[in-house]
């Protein structure tokens, strides 16, 4: 299971990292800026995989979790390819979001399904097995986009292509069809009890999964949201409040259209903003004591804060390198694919899966570790980014570029399993879901946009990615006051079991 689980990892990231390398010849091929690329790259996939993990997470608590695993990296595959025959930026983010959408069926069933193969003191460990494939998957769609971009189009340098495909549209069709013989694989896998690692097994409360992910599903569309909480019975009150909301999020949204531009990017996350806030105002109707898991515990409240600013940086640096390689140190495609990708694939794997460890085997002595790896991971990549963002040495750059990825990558086992540890199984899988949702929009939603808009404004790429580099010791801030609640929260996870 563990295995599988990685390899739909590695296409999850392959098909959403390799956006990254070919950015410079989009931006050439269909005259975008550096905010439209840190768009599609961010936001386009960010809000519809954030808010449609909702629905499917809680999909994945009440039906077969492989199975529907199997039908997303089916369906995210396809929009990879589809990808290829885009010929405008609105046509390549109907593309991404339909990426989105696919790839958010995959995380909350995969934590949900290895929380239950593997004990509680092996979660940490087991995660971060997993979401190595985040490494190898980023890797290898550098390294796999890097050649073939470089090579088809020096190949028919000046020429007519076969089917007048570039080469970044040739990338794209190369790494999305082989994920439809892997989701055949995903289906023939057994499905563990609920909760069985636990001591606390459970079946489905309901026997209409679908009636369920419809429901949630109608809890995060608008306007739909509005008919589900009435339907809810959430009464007067509760709809001024949803519209009160809106209103909000609309000003806020005004606000920042006319100030910064690109609205595309303000009023996709807005309306995941408002269907987020719209999803949890229907749960705490619905299951007062799941929304109370999930919201009201502070320790994961504040910790999904810390490790989402720290996504912020790792989605950032880890969209922008490659162009700021390519921009800066003058190198191809194909160097800073292979250089970079191979460089992502070895230490991501190594900083994820020596930092599950580590939080595990600290968390034996100190039940605090895994926020305290969080910390760790805030602090230690700081010294190598700087420099590496700094140095003249194309090659000094490149080495550099390892220790920032080993440090970077520490935290991604420690936050997944700090929220499967606070929350009851019955749950998990839609916790997981909100965990990812936080992380999303301020993680893989802002990072590579403000990266992008940071460039545009001071004119440098490196000085911009040094700029985002605040929100590191941010994040220190809020794994300290995760740490203050988190005792007092895992003792009230086990008395409501």
């Amino acid at each position: 299971m563990l295995l599988v689980l990685v390899l739909v990892y590695v296409f999850n990231f392959l098909d959403r990292q390799i956006l990254s390398i070919l950015a410079e010849r989009i931006k050439a091929d269909l005259g975008l800026s550096d905010a439209q690329i840190g768009f599609l790259y961010g936001t386009a996939f960010a809000v519809f995989y954030a808010l449609f993990g909702i629905p499917l997470g809680r999909l994945a608590d009440v039906w077969v979790r492989t199975r529907l695993i199997a039908i997303g990296l089916a369906s995210w595959s396809v929009m990879t390819a589809l990808s290829a025959l885009a010929r405008t930026f609105f046509q390549l983010s109907v593309a991404r979001i339909g990426v989105g959408i696919g790839e958010a069926s995959a995380s909350p069933a995969a934590y949900s399904l290895l929380s239950d193969y593997f004990a509680p003191a092996k979660r940490a460990t087991v995660l971060a097995i997993y979401s190595s494939g985040i490494y190898i998957g980023a890797g290898l769609g550098l390294g796999i986009g890097g050649l073939i971009v470089d090579r088809w189009d020096s190949a028919f340098a000046g020429q007519l292509t076969p089917f007048g495909l570039r080469g970044w549209q040739v990338a794209f069709l190369a790494v999305g069809l082989p994920g439809l013989l892997l989701a055949g694989w995903v289906a023939t896998l057994r499905e563990p009890s609920r909760g069985q690692s636990d001591g606390l097994a459970t079946t489905p409360a309901d026997a209409h999964p679908w009636r369920e992910f419809a429901l949630e599903l109608r809890a995060v569309l608008p306007p739909l949201t509005l008919y589900h909480l009435w339907s809810l019975g959430a009464g007067a009150r509760g709809l001024t409040l949803n519209l009160g909301a809106a209103v909000g999020v609309a000003v806020v949204v005004t606000l920042l259209v006319s100030l910064l531009g690109t609205p595309a990017q303000w009023i996709a996350l807005g309306v995941g903003v408002y269907a987020t806030i719209s999803w949890s105002q229907a749960l705490a109707i619905r299951d007062q004591h799941a929304f109370d898991m999930i919201f009201r515990t502070p320790s994961l409240r504040y910790g999904a804060v810390g490790f989402s600013l720290l996504a912020f940086t790792g989605y950032g640096l880890g969209f922008w390198t490659a162009p700021y390689f390519i921009r800066t140190h003058g190198v191809t495609e194909a160097e800073a694919g292979l250089m970079l990708g191979g460089t992502a694939a070895v230490a991501g794997w190594l900083g994820v899966t020596l930092g599950g460890l580590w939080a595990d085997r600290w968390r034996a002595r100190n039940r605090r570790a895994r926020l305290y790896v969080g910390i760790c991971t805030a602090l230690l990549p700081l010294p190598f980014a700087i420099l590496m963002l700094t140095t003249g040495s194309t090659w000094l750059a490149f080495l550099l570029n390892f220790p920032v990825s080993v440090g970077a990558s520490m935290w991604i086992g420690p936050g997944a399993s700090t929220v499967q540890d606070l929350i009851q199984p019955r749950a998990r899988a839609m916790a997981s879901a909100a965990y990812l949702v936080v992380v999303t929009f301020i993680g893989l939603a802002l990072g590579p946009y403000t990266f992008g808009r940071l460039s545009l404004a001071s004119g440098d790429l490196g000085t911009a990615m040094l700029m985002g580099l605040v929100a590191n010791p941010l994040a220190v801030f809020f794994f300290l006051l995760a740490a203050r609640h988190l005792p007092a929260d895992e003792a009230r996870r086990g008395s409501h079991a």
